[in-house]
């Protein structure tokens, strides 16, 4: 199913007048009276029992890359697939993940943005490069497992991202960056206040050579090309009062990129349309109803590393994605806080390609199905005197229908590789729990035990995919992961201006979905027994005048358990076992920043059998902003500052690299 652009334009011009009714109550009282947020309900007061970090705006705007992926690895732990970023990868391996609970390229965190799913519905990868830092408020990143609404999909912990509003972002907020290889970053937001409500419209493009993935030496050939990229994206967001406590929240958003990888020819891109509908109450009976539509399309062109011919035309890729969801709190009193809900996610999609036999249109394929889910779930939070308590549990009845794989030839004749899966569904329970402890002023303990479950991917089930020298095949009888784990953890405030944190964690994956070796050019996507992961993640933050610093550290000791096998014992794939980040920062003024941030990510390893690793890397960046006249100011920005070499890939001896030292310069204009 493909979503008519007319329908989205009727909900884009719903959500441009959503805010026009508020100027009636546009009066000294109503105003008094009427406070709209843009955002959803308040988390508990238990919300800190699964290991919550939060990103503020500051750190948002001081992002050397500009990128989103960029910011969240300030959170050691969370990781994409690959260490490449949204400029130079193949967007099917912007997985997202935390604590090494990995194994392949699909995210296993759900990534939420404005209480909206936003992972790929076919493939599960997050749109990195659509979800622009300077729109946000702020990010939460849970690490600790399972989840309320759309909890099918949190086993690696939540992701949960909030659209600034006019507060934060003034009425016009706008900046123009160009590189030292000449490439440029173009944003802007308006956001008038209207009434009692706002709107918002933003938009951005990126676009530019890129610098050179594959290594300068032997590698490189007459075909080799720069990782050329070409991405935009758009934003529009009305919230307006219904009633003094009820507010309507609408959002419709478009996006596209386009990359070129390696080689010449071998182009790659995704696009969509997003359109979301939220109804925020705040009164004695709390709730929050939301519904989403996302219509998605990827395509990838792969070119042989040998005859430089394409092999394979993933032509296009249509996916939809839709979902509902209701909570209510109802007012039980007694210092509970009491969360009951029901949630429905749907993703359907093929991915229609065509092969290529030395350079020859051979054949054609098609693959792709339905899954579904629907949860129903509740949640009590107990507070007693210094003691919190949360309990909750989920039911799921997931299915998995309409699988095929379609091989035909020229003629359109089916192959006999040619399948027809039967469909298949069931219920999963799963539950979490935990506690928080305030034991004394500066002290609080936490501690939470939980389950969880993913669905495989419509991609995991269905496609199957080549990176040169390897074939990783599909797997359309694949179970669904579960989840469980447990953790605990202190945090202390020594002093007003110092916070520190320690958590412990053990969690476990089990049925976890890898890409299995079965030979030198063959993998599969596999359900292996397990995928353990215990470690220690410590965090830290000091603000003392202008000054601030924030820093955070993770050790993972994960391994795969898959008796008898030979990546049993062994490390995930892609799964570093350190992982650190620092940043200092020195704001005198509320336009003059100065920033360095120190990352680091230990060795890594391409395969499940550890054959091929990826160097650790250490990399420094940083960030300036420094006001010329009125509300225009001079930004600079410098990625990888000491030119580490980042190695993003490894497949046999062939690698390719991360983004070298770049410097940008630039304005950004900030009207209040």
């Amino acid at each position: 199913m493909r979503i008519p652009m007319r329908h989205l334009a009727t909900v884009a011009v719903f959500a441009a007048g959503l805010a026009q009714p508020a100027l009636a109550e546009d009066t000294p009282d109503a105003a008094a009276q009427i406070v709209v947020t843009g955002r959803g309900l308040d988390d508990s007061a238990a919300a800190p029992a699964y290991d919550v970090q939060t990103i503020e705006r500051e750190r948002l705007l001081a992002s050397a890359s500009g990128r989103i992926e960029d910011v969240l690895s300030s959170v050691a732990g969370f990781q994409q697939f690959r260490r490449s970023d949204s400029r130079s990868s193949n967007p099917s391996a912007q997985g997202v993940t935390m604590r090494a609970l990995g194994g392949n390229a699909t995210s296993r965190s759900l990534v939420l943005l404005d209480g909206v799913p936003m992972a790929d519905p076919f493939f599960g990868y997050i749109p990195l490069s659509a979800i622009a830092p300077e729109r946000l408020a702020g990010v939460r990143v849970m690490r600790g497992g399972g989840s309320g609404a759309f909890g099918a999909g949190a086993v690696a912990g939540t992701i949960d991202m909030t659209s600034a509003g006019p507060d934060q972002l003034g009425l016009f907020n706008g900046s123009a960056m160009v590189d030292d290889r000449g490439e440029t970053e173009l944003s802007g937001t308006l956001a008038p206040k209207l009434g009692a409500g706002f709107a918002v419209v933003s938009g951005r493009w990126d676009r530019g050579q890129g610098f050179w993935t594959t290594p300068d030496n032997s590698q490189r050939s007459a075909a080799s090309v720069r990782a050329r990229y070409d991405s935009w994206s758009t934003n529009l967001r009305a919230v307006a009062p219904l009633a003094p406590d009820i507010e309507l929240q609408a959002r419709v958003a478009a996006f596209e990129d386009n990359r070129t990888l390696r080689f010449k020819g071998a182009d790659t891109g995704m696009s969509g349309q997003d359109a979301s509908l939220r109804l925020v109450g705040r009164g004695a009976w709390q709730f929050d109803a939301l519904a989403y539509l996302q219509s998605r399309d990827f395509n990838n062109r792969v070119i042989s590393a040998t005859t430089f011919l394409p092999t394979l035309d993933q032509r296009k890729t249509p996916s939809t994605g839709a979902g509902a969801k209701i909570e209510v709190r109802p007012p039980v009193g007694g210092g509970h806080v009491l969360r009951l809900g029901a949630d429905w996610r749907s993703a359907e999609g093929h991915t229609i390609e065509d092969t290529y036999r030395l350079g020859t249109l051979s054949g054609h394929r098609r693959a792709g199905g339905t899954n579904a889910d629907i949860g129903l779930y509740a949640e009590d939070d107990w507070t007693v005197g210094p003691l919190v308590l949360t309990a909750g549990a989920r039911a799921d009845r997931w299915s998995v229908r309409s699988g095929v794989y379609e091989v035909t030839n020229l003629a359109g004749v089916p192959q006999p590789a040619s399948a027809v899966y039967p469909d298949r569904s069931g219920w999963e329970g799963s539950f979490r729990g935990g506690a928080v402890f305030h034991a004394a002023k500066a002290i609080d303990l936490r501690g939470s035990i939980y389950t969880g479950l993913r669905q495989p991917t419509l991609n995991e089930l269905y496609r199957q995919f080549t990176v040169f020298p390897v074939t990783t095949l599909a797997n359309a009888d694949l179970r669904n992961e579960k989840l469980f784990g447990f953790e605990g953890g202190i945090d202390l405030r020594p002093l007003p201006s110092l916070t520190l944190g320690l958590t412990a964690f053990d969690n476990e994956v089990r049925h976890a979905i890898a890409n299995v070796t079965i030979d030198a050019s063959t993998r599969q996507r596999r359900n292996v027994d397990a995928v353990h992961a215990r470690g220690i993640e410590a965090n830290a933050g000091y603000v003392a005048g202008a000054f601030a610093f924030a820093g955070s550290v993770s050790y993972t000791n994960a391994e795969v358990r898959e008796p008898g096998q030979r990546l049993d014992g062994k490390r995930p794939s892609q799964t570093p076992r350190w992982a650190a980040s620092a940043t200092a920062s020195w704001q005198p003024a509320p336009r003059t920043r100065l920033a360095l941030t120190l990352r680091h990510v230990g060795t890594q390893y391409e395969d499940d059998l550890e054959t091929d690793a990826l160097p650790p890397a250490t990399t420094l960046d940083a960030f300036a902003q420094l006001p010329l006249a009125g509300p225009v100011s001079l930004v600079l920005r410098g990625e990888n500052m000491t030119d580490e070499t980042v190695i993003t890939r490894n497949s046999g001896g062939t690698q390719d690299l991360g983004a070298p030292r770049t410097v940008w310069a630039g304005i950004r204009v900030e009207m209040r």
